[in-house]
């Protein structure tokens, strides 16, 4: 295997292994609707949120997890 490879495979996997744990750590469920969502912290949460929007999707259209980014108020 090549070293470009193995690169691209190395990248693809730090992608989808630091989404998962963002994930597991970080989902709350609101009281107003007994949901579960995946709450990305103000500020550097936008960024976050557009970096893994590919992985957002794919999540939610999986298992039904939703998504916010900030606080519920």
């Amino acid at each position: 295997m090549s070293r470009t490879v193995r690169l691209v495979i190395l990248a693809l996997v730090l992608y989808i292994g630091t989404y998962v744990i963002f994930r597991q750590t970080r989902i709350e469920v609101w009281e107003r609707d007994q949901q579960a969502y995946v709450i990305f912290p103000d500020g550097y949460g936008v960024a976050l949120y557009y970096l893994w929007r590919p992985l957002v999707y794919v999540d939610g259209a999986v298992t039904t997890m939703r998504f916010h980014i900030g606080p519920h108020r």
